[in-house]
């Protein structure tokens, strides 16, 4: 007899409390963590109620980077539908080498 694979759905075993994929839950992290660090520093002003407020607001930012996708808009058509952290790693890359995008522009003469 021959042994066969059957074939079944494996989105989302990858993913940890149903809506964070692991990608998503260290992005999460790390937005949590700065949002820490300045939670610390208003703690000792005596504002820690806003401290809180950044923890959870930096961590749904980390949270939103690492799961949603650029939207597809007609300006942006070379990069929609790309995830918005690919996007932020390349423009980083992009920056520290020193590139530069140099376009040139005409102005076609009128025919009469």
């Amino acid at each position: 007899m021959a042994t066969y694979n059957i074939p079944r759905n494996v989105k989302g075993e990858g993913r940890i409390l149903y809506i964070f994929s692991t990608k998503a839950l260290i992005y999460t992290f790390i937005g949590a963590i700065i949002g820490g660090i300045i939670y610390f520093i208003f703690d000792a002003i005596g504002m820690g109620t806003i401290g809180l407020l950044f923890i959870v607001g930096l961590g749904a930012i980390g949270f939103s980077i690492a799961t949603f996708k650029i939207p597809k808009i007609r300006a942006l058509n070379d990069i929609s539908g790309e995830n918005i952290d690919e996007v932020i790693k390349r423009y980083i890359k992009f920056k520290s080498k020193k590139n530069k995008i140099y376009s040139i522009y005409t102005k076609e003469k009128e025919e009469k």
